[in-house]
């Protein structure tokens, strides 16, 4: 998380200093001259300048949850884009100002206090609020590049949190800093951080069909980069760069970093002087107006004015947060039945919508947001039973939409179609249907029909080398069987009662691995490498061989569910990840990795049968993945030596993070297939 947090930190503390610096003055002038009673006008400033700093961070959520997937991508690069430009501004007038710092606040200070508690409210509020509203802007932006909150959230408070201790130390004056020095070290850092915002920003916009080239790539190193690298999670999280870039990324990342940086260097090396270092020494009572005695302040109530300055701005922006999140223009109940289909819905407004689905009739249903022209589906609920109501929450944008209606035992029921104004753009899936997997299945299973026939071959020879004695040979040729049965794709269950026989774990087993129902591959594993003798293993082996020409006889004949083909598409890596990658089932081979590359060899075929059918689903799904295939055959690769493989448990922590990293991202790009392939009832 901590690459995501840097450039925030770096905000943080910068804009904290900045804000704490006018604060820890007005302070310290106060308690001197000796005005404590007006320290409460000061604290109101600051709290008011919080409060709409953290309400505009809310506005900018929330308004960006009530559009559609494409307008939030414009929504988000316009305002990266214009984040890039307060910082760009920022680091420009710090620069310049940065010499001259310490005085222009002395001085403004010394005039606040000759003036009434409103100047005083409004001088703390405008020293913080300006750089509140930065920070809630580049918050904004870099949690919306790091797709998560925890890591910018908690590098700006570190950074605020250091900047507070700093002024802290400055009004205690046990610090001096040197600011010209701070501020173009800093300021270099945020130009090269703004530079990969502005980035950002731009895929956003071609991301939202505002600009174009979203397709025109400048280069893709997406298979050859370990996303799961420490430095390209680096490069990720703090500079925003990426493996794949567009032209119209790569040249406005460049362009702003050679044109700004160049500017900003120029100004360094002409501006005279080298700065000047700060503590805060605020005037003595007799030499400061504030310590002239001034005529009483008429009576009011303490609190009324903190409260007002801290409510308001809330006020405001919840005002702002209502009106920019709409409430859903289908507001009313949408009745679902066997007979009566979307009964009380009307074209609603774009956006993200709450519909509140009421099934009145007498049967569980399912109940689907289509496009009655494609029948592609916006959005379902299964299982709606009868009396009950449920939320289904779905983006809407121009187009047509109906409500579809499946009752457990019944006919499809397709509601009346509205038609919403505006452009295109709500994600939509188009359901497939049996006759649609009937091909991807019939292939699949011509790939395992013929991948069992060459397991029988090799158990038999496996069982031939131990009743021979030779258990050296029988160990190469486990390796080999074993490897032959992984990449079959054996998960949940595919093989019914034979994968535990041939394949089961001695989990949960009374004697563990000297149980009598301990059998197969890895009950064979636990003999060869823990010196069982050959006539101890004959059993087994024979019993093993056996199973899989029994498998191999039942396989034709056994049911398979259409559905399981995208299912295991994801699965047969989630079980490689919970049991070979943590050694779970290793029974000494240290073969792990190598079962690991018979699952993704099982992965890539099934990939391969679905392949007609995703790619006009979701065109990008495909080559990401095949990248992230690519990387881990390469990363599986330089753990295999030979006839050998490096065990789990000795790779070197980098190198098992690089592995599980990119399993797991993997994983990650594959947990839509089942969703994309789903079948859904619709008669």
């Amino acid at each position: 998380m901590w690459d995501d947090s840097f450039p925030s930190f770096l905000i943080g503390l910068r804009e904290g200093l900045e804000a704490g610096l006018v604060v820890s003055v007005l302070v310290a002038t106060l308690v001197r001259a000796g005005a404590r009673s007006r320290l409460p006008q000061v604290w109101a400033g600051v709290l008011a300048a919080i409060a709409l700093s953290m309400s505009f961070g809310a506005v900018l959520t929330f308004t960006a949850a009530s559009l559609s997937t494409a307008a939030q991508e414009a929504f988000g690069g316009a305002l990266s884009i214009v984040a890039v430009a307060f910082v760009t501004a920022m680091v420009f007038w710090m620069r310049r100002s940065a010499r001259s710092l310490a005085g222009d606040i002395k001085e403004k200070v010394t005039e606040a206090l000759t003036m009434g508690a409103g100047v005083l409210v409004l001088t703390s509020f405008l020293a913080v609020g300006r750089e509140g509203l930065e920070t809630a802007l580049f918050l904004w932006t870099t949690a919306r590049a790091a797709k998560e909150s925890a890591g910018p959230m908690t590098g700006a408070g570190a950074g605020l949190v250091l900047a507070a201790l700093l002024c802290w130390g400055l009004y205690r004056r046990v610090l001096r800093i040197n600011l010209t020095r701070f501020f173009t070290v800093t300021g270099a850092v945020l130009i090269v951080i703004a530079a990969g915002v502005l980035g950002y920003g731009l895929r956003d916009l071609q991301e939202g069909a505002v600009l174009p080239g979203g397709t025109l790539y400048a280069f893709d190193l997406s298979g050859s980069v370990d996303a799961g690298s420490w430095y390209s999670t680096l490069l990720q999280g703090v500079l925003n760069l990426t493996p794949t870039m567009t032209w119209l990324q790569a040249v406005g990342y460049a362009g702003y970093l050679a044109v700004v940086m160049t500017l900003f260097v120029r100004g360094v090396r002409d501006a005279p002087g080298t700065g000047e270092t700060v503590a805060t020494t605020p005037p003595r009572p007799d030499s400061t107006p504030a310590a002239q005695p001034t005529a009483p302040a008429p009576a009011r109530p303490r609190l009324l004015l903190p409260v007002a300055v801290v409510a308001v701005p809330a006020l405001l922006a919840g005002l702002v947060v209502a009106l920019a999140h709409p409430k859903p223009a289908t507001g009313e109940i949408v009745a679902v039945s066997g007979t009566d289909c979307g009964q009380g819905f009307t074209a609603p407004e774009p956006g993200r919508q709450d519909f509140r689905m009421h099934n009145t009739g007498n049967q569980t249903s399912e109940v689907y947001l289509i496009d009655p022209s494609s029948n592609a589906v916006y959005g379902e609920i299964e299982g709606l039973a009868p009396g009950t109501t449920r939320d289904l929450v779905a983006t809407v944008a121009g187009g047509t939409y109906a409500w579809r209606c499946v009752p457990a035992d019944g006919k499809a029921v397709t509601s009346k179609a509205v038609r919403v104004g505006g452009a295109a753009g709500a994600h939509s899936v188009v359901p497939v249907s049996e006759r649609d997997l009937a091909a991807p299945l019939k292939a699949y299973r011509a790939y395992v029909n013929q991948g069992l026939a060459t397991l029988v071959t090799r158990t038999r020879k496996l069982s031939d080398d131990i009743r021979a004695g030779h258990l050296d040979t029988a160990r190469a040729d486990w390796l080999t069987a074993h490897h032959t049965y992984a990449s079959l794709g054996a998960a949940y269950g595919t093989f019914e009662d034979f994968d535990q026989k041939i394949d089961g774990r001695p989990d949960g087993l009374p004697g563990g691995v000297h149980d009598k129902d301990f059998t197969g591959f890895l009950r064979i594993e636990y003999g060869l490498w823990h010196g069982e003798s050959a006539a101890g293993l004959r059993g087994v082996a024979q019993q093993l061989a056996d199973d899989t020409a029994g498998l191999r006889k039942a396989f034709p004949h056994q049911e398979f569910d259409p559905f399981d083909l995208p299912l295991r598409a994801h699965e047969i890596l989630e079980n490689t990840l919970q049991f070979e990658l943590t050694g779970d089932t290793d029974q000494g081979s240290g073969s792990g990795l190598a079962t690991t590359d018979a699952d993704l060899a099982g992965t890539r075929e099934l990939l391969a049968v679905l392949r007609p059918l995703l790619t006009p689903r979701a065109p990008r799904l495909l080559p990401t993945v095949d990248a992230d295939i690519a990387r881990l055959r390469k990363l599986l690769d330089s753990a295999h030596h030979g006839t050998g493989w490096t065990p789990v448990d000795r790779l070197g922590p980098a190198a098992k993070d690089r592995i599980d990293g990119a399993t797991g991202q993997l994983l990650e790009d594959l947990s839509p297939v089942p969703d994309l392939l789903e079948i859904r009832k619709s008669a």
